[in-house]
């Protein structure tokens, strides 16, 4: 059997980085991380040192510069995206981005043909596709569990940002791209997109519940410019209506709940688990007129094995899919395809509130081949 030569990756980004990218990067058997980035020199060699990386560099240029660098992980507040993933792909480098990928459906559509162009594996980490609770879900509506769907009802409710003395950051501003909608909504989006298909139209209504944050470095009150709440009814392009609703500012006891009613059944997945995404999820199901009752997750989704924090289990398996296609230089899902429209929808709902109207959605093949 022949034995491959590891792919050297490059952590660029690390809060998340440190936490999820770092650990899931050393415990997959076929990349090695050859060099970290941090703005701050010293922050980056104290990250190198404890973590056992060869390279610390403070600029993107010198990471790139680096021969054993074949691939790049990014996770960077969503502000320097573009422009990082952009230098990334323009010198060779295979790309796994962050959600939301970018500011706006014309930098992600330009990182997606930018990609195709050069023949890069190009991966988002949209985790909820590799989530075994959720594939075995998505497997079921396939089968036809629910029959025809009739209602599709989203609720992710969380706490993060409900401590009023929280201070003011990124997340709080629009140009660098924070808020709920972006950050939880980004997903949202890619997974109604792979578990029920294309968007027809849609109309969003955002709100803010906390108005203002002490800004660190002044201790003064700045106005948040973002939203921690988002209602959103959306018409699917087989006409099934979906209503989302997205808070980051409630106290909860359902925290991710989505339920499928069909003419033929239910089905819901859920999880109450409020200190971990990923872990906790549970599905449920009838046949039209039974009660409710557990099915159980079988065996072959279930992940290999297990770390404290689930988003590691769920990364893992993005950077397996991602590993496979360098191997294979084909292209995996998903891709900086889905990436760009799950960016489209998120701008159009900016659009819908600011207007106060329902909006039209192109397709996905419309929004990437208009130039």
């Amino acid at each position: 059997m022949e034995l491959k030569n590891k792919i050297g990756v490059a952590i660029v980004g690390t809060g998340f980085g440190q936490k999820v990218h770092i650990p899931a990067f050393q415990a997959h058997h076929r990349t090695e991380i050859t060099a970290i980035y941090h703005r701050d020199i010293n922050k980056a060699q104290t990250i190198a040192a404890a973590n056992n990386i060869p390279q610390a560099c403070d600029t993107l240029t010198d990471i790139l510069a680096l021969p054993k660098v074949q691939a790049v992980s990014i996770s960077t507040p969503p502000f320097l995206h573009y422009e990082m993933a952009k230098q990334v792909l323009q010198a060779g480098k295979h790309l796994l981005l962050e959600k939301p990928v970018t500011l706006n459906v014309t930098e992600a559509k330009e990182l997606y043909q930018l990609a195709q162009q050069k023949n890069l594996i190009a991966t988002v980490d949209f985790e909820f596709r590799f989530v075994p609770a959720w594939q075995f879900f998505a497997e079921l509506l396939t089968s036809g569990y629910v029959g025809n769907p009739r209602l599709i009802k989203i609720d992710w409710l969380g706490s993060s940002r409900a401590d009023t003395s929280r201070p003011w950051n990124w997340y709080s501003s629009q140009e660098k791209g924070g808020g709920a909608l972006g950050s939880l909504g980004s997903h949202a989006f890619d997974y109604i997109y792979w578990l029920f298909g294309a968007v027809k139209r849609l109309n969003a209504h955002l709100t803010t519940a906390i108005p203002a944050r002490v800004e660190p470095a002044t201790g003064e009150l700045k106005p948040v410019e973002t939203d921690d709440t988002c209602l959103i009814s959306l018409e699917l392009a087989n006409g099934t209506p979906c209503q989302v609703a997205i808070s980051a500012v409630v106290h909860a006891s359902r925290t991710h709940w989505v339920e499928v009613y069909g003419d033929r059944g239910t089905l819901v997945i859920g999880s109450d688990n409020q200190k971990d995404y990923i872990h906790g999820f549970k599905v449920w199901g009838s046949q039209a007129g039974k009660p409710l009752e557990e099915i159980e997750i079988p065996q072959r989704f279930l992940f290999p094995q297990n770390y404290a924090d689930g988003r590691i289990c769920a990364f893992l398996r993005v950077v397996n899919q991602w590993v496979q296609g360098i191997d294979t230089q084909q292209q995996t899902i998903p891709s900086l395809k889905e990436g760009v429209y799950s960016q489209l929808l998120m701008d159009l709902s900016h659009q819908s509130h600011q207007n106060s109207t329902w909006v039209d959605v192109p397709s996905l093949d419309e929004t990437i081949s208009y130039i």
